[in-house]
């Protein structure tokens, strides 16, 4: 399909033949955005170039933008958490350098593990669902899951002869994020599978955990001391681990809300 094209287009007719071929090429940003970005060019006398790259930054910037969403709408998150919608005031433990140091996503990159230790409220899913996401806005690949929602998906693709493909469709993402690991015990068979999909991402992408128990107290998780002692290696080599404490900052907040009629009486 070809355009006509006409020297001397009104302002209108321009505007019609802009919009037309943003459809036919699929540039939703330029198609939306190039009126202003014209009316900004006049104003700051920008050069044909200058007027030209701004088209062509505004579409590449929100390309990118979606495919950050499509990532964390892909990834499986159960809600929305930022860093900047952490309160670092209210649990001391969890140190902002350390984690902003994380946020730069070298970890990943150098396809490093990584641990939050906590009781529940000290903020171990904000933290695994905010570092995460930093990773889709970086272009990384990544997945959430419950640790107990990954091993029944396991033990349904062995009886159904489609582990190996399972397994590798964990092993590709850059960064594998297990919430609530230690809630709930496995039975062998499941952390026998849990244990195939670490190994198929050991030293190769990264895996972040969340667990309201110390390493010590896995046992109970795994009740094959070796295999959680295993487990505990991949999970912990060249990796970081974040201890949150036992305070829960939720628990503390809604006691602080409910005293605060009190106060104002």
């Amino acid at each position: 399909m070809t355009m006509p094209r006409q020297r001397g287009l009104t302002e209108q007719a321009a505007d019609a033949a802009i919009d037309s071929a943003c459809r036919l090429l699929r540039l939703p940003s330029i198609r939306n955005e190039f009126s202003d970005i014209a009316d900004r060019a006049i104003k700051d006398q920008m050069t044909y170039r200058g007027f030209l790259a701004e088209l062509l930054m505004a579409e590449c910037d929100d390309r990118a933008r979606r495919r950050s969403e499509r990532r964390i709408k892909a990834a499986g998150f159960p809600r929305e958490k930022s860093l900047r919608s952490f309160d670092f005031d209210a649990n001391p433990n969890i140190d902002p350098a350390t984690i902003h140091t994380l946020a730069s996503c070298e970890w990943i990159k150098k396809s490093q593990p990584l641990c939050l230790i906590g009781d529940s409220g000290t903020g171990k899913s904000h933290m695994l669902i905010a570092l995460g996401t930093e990773a889709a806005m970086k272009g990384y690949r990544f997945r959430y899951t419950l640790a107990t929602k990954l091993v029944n998906e396991l033990v349904e693709a062995a009886d159904e002869k489609q582990l190996n493909k399972t397994i590798a469709r964990y092993g590709r993402v850059d960064l594998l994020c297990i919430d609530e690991l230690g809630y709930m015990e496995l039975d062998r068979h499941g952390a026998e599978l849990l244990f195939q999909v670490l190994t198929e991402r050991e030293e190769k992408n990264s895996v972040a955990i969340a667990s309201n128990e110390s390493f010590g107290g896995w046992t109970k998780t795994f009740a094959d001391p070796r295999l959680c002692a295993a487990i505990v290696d991949r999970l912990t080599f060249y990796g970081t681990i974040i201890e949150t404490g036992t305070d829960s900052y939720r628990l503390a907040s809604t006691r602080a809300r409910a005293e605060e009629p009190v106060k104002a009486s």
